[in-house]
């Protein structure tokens, strides 16, 4: 893995918004991913020229609504790369692993939300919140490597413990982190509504994706035929927490929990401070761009009112039976936390393409 940052005391660089105009394309443009990539651009106002809806055969001819654009998937092909400044790879890992040479190649940066590119050498797993709140400034490449999103599990928990430390020395921290079925796709979420109606209905239960019943259930393991296995998902969370935050955060026990819900990630964090530390202090430090600290009842974090926000909603209780801990209790949009991620780092590669490749 090859490292593209250094660390400076400056601000991490405003969003692009000078006259400079991107060709840009989002593989697999019908996936969950995808759309979400693609809402996000139009939210930013990424001053693309073109964005190309790419996507395998299924989806060949379907519209997608881009801004206020409207446009029609196409096949995934090695001529529509020519000329795209940046690649999102939305699509599942095989797809990635097929493409993106060839979108390399054809000069475009490259940004993966498939996680398919993890191991690659040139490949390094980014967080552009992280970055930020590390006061991390990307080095300028010319042809920067593949910029891995990080899992926004690993994101949510490097952001919300990189803030706790300014209320003291973090001396020991324990997640708890429950999975939603759209982190792998349509199919999971259709898979989990299938075997919810089927349940009702005293039916056979699809078991294409998770390999288990997970409708009215909690698992920490899928079944044996499940491609990835939890504990690997949980494995990644671990690894690009570590590889986003470094050595500046506490490293936490996670135990990833697969819970019976379609969307939004869900966190039950115990923040153990090592000197005294009170509610007020730690709810401050917690507080900050990307992190909505709840207060009252009918605010409390939750996966239905974390659905379409780009905020970590938090609340925070002390633990009555440990002095100086707290229970963090913390939901978030996983979707929308990629996307934005992503977005973010197409942003800070667009320094390395000043005049873009607009023939």
């Amino acid at each position: 893995m090859s490292s593209n940052f250094k660390v400076a005391p400056v601000a991490h660089p405003e969003p692009v918004r000078g006259g400079n105009l991107y060709r840009l394309a989002i593989v697999g443009a019908s996936t969950l991913m995808g759309k979400e990539v693609a809402e996000v651009l139009s939210d930013r106002n990424f001053p693309s020229l073109d964005i190309k809806l790419l996507d395998d055969d299924e989806s060949l001819g379907q519209l997608e609504t881009v801004g206020d654009e409207v446009s029609f998937i196409q096949s995934v092909r090695a001529e529509q790369f020519e000329n795209i400044d940046f690649t999102f790879f939305a699509s599942n890992p095989e797809c990635t692993r097929k493409n993106w040479k060839t979108a390399r190649k054809a000069g475009s940066a490259i940004v993966d939300l498939s996680f398919a590119l993890e191991d690659e050498t040139e490949a390094v797993v980014r967080s552009p919140w992280i970055e930020r709140q590390l006061g991390q400034l990307l080095t300028l490449e010319l042809q920067p490597g593949p910029a891995v999103v990080a899992h926004p599990a690993a994101i949510v928990l490097a952001l919300l413990l990189l803030r706790a430390q300014k209320a003291g020395p973090v001396a020991r921290v324990v997640a708890t982190v429950f999975e939603p079925a759209s982190q792998h796709g349509q199919k999971g979420m259709d898979e989990l509504h299938e075997q919810t109606v089927n349940l009702l209905s005293f039916q056979q239960l699809p078991k294409n994706v998770f390999d288990t019943q997970v409708a009215f259930n909690m698992v920490t393991r899928y079944g044996g035929q499940s491609v990835p296995a939890l504990g690997a998902i949980e494995r990644r969370v671990q690894n690009h927490y570590k590889r986003v935050a470094g050595n500046r955060a506490p490293v936490p026990s996670i135990l990833l929990v697969q819970a019976p819900i379609f969307h939004g990630h869900a966190f039950a964090v115990h923040l153990e401070m090592a000197p005294a530390a009170d509610v007020e202090s730690v709810s401050q430090a917690l507080q900050g761009e990307h992190v909505n600290l709840t207060r009252l009842p009918e605010d409390a974090p939750s996966n239905v009112n974390a659905a379409g926000q780009g905020d970590v909603l938090v609340s925070i209780v002390p633990d009555v039976n440990r002095p100086n801990a707290f229970w963090l209790w913390a939901a978030s949009d996983n979707l929308r936390i990629s996307a934005a991620n992503a977005v973010e780092c197409a942003e800070s590669m667009a320094a390395t393409r000043p005049r873009g490749k607009i023939q």
